[in-house]
């Protein structure tokens, strides 16, 4: 989170992605999932800016990725449990972070850090330092 905006960063560069997924899962209320998609052979994804937490739509990526399954208008992701993320393409890994865990700290990191899930709130050297040793990134190959 960032200035009211949910922010995505792989940690590494994913290659070849043909869609990113985000499934918000919350409870009892039924998952709601928010879709965007780039016409083969893909595109690079890092970073990206999701959403807005006072609603709205998805930015507009102003490239290849675009949205192709919007949220509904009045869905509020703030009061998801949690987020799931993945990415289509290139062999890739999952991601769940918890919502009210990542709203809650969110104001007390940086802007440059982000919350890799169980390894917890990570700026880029802590990433680079740590893929593959104790976790990785959603883009990195299990080396087993």
């Amino acid at each position: 989170m960032d200035d009211g905006t949910l922010k995505l960063w792989t940690g590494t560069p994913c290659s070849g992605v043909t869609a990113v997924t985000l499934i918000f899962e919350t409870a009892g209320q039924g998952d709601q999932d928010q879709v965007w998609r780039a016409p083969k052979p893909g595109v690079t994804v890092e970073r990206m800016d999701l959403l807005k937490t006072a609603g709205g739509s998805a930015p507009d990526t102003g490239g290849p990725l675009q949205v192709q399954k919007p949220l509904p208008t009045d869905f509020d992701w703030t009061k998801a449990t949690s987020i799931v993320f993945y990415v289509s393409g290139p062999t890739a890994n999952g991601a769940r972070e918890d919502v009210a865990q990542l709203l809650r700290e969110s104001p007390n990191h940086p802007s440059d850090s982000y919350l890799f899930g169980q390894q917890g709130w990570m700026n880029e050297a802590d990433v680079q330092r740590e893929n593959k040793k104790s976790f990785l990134t959603v883009c990195t190959p299990d080396p087993n």
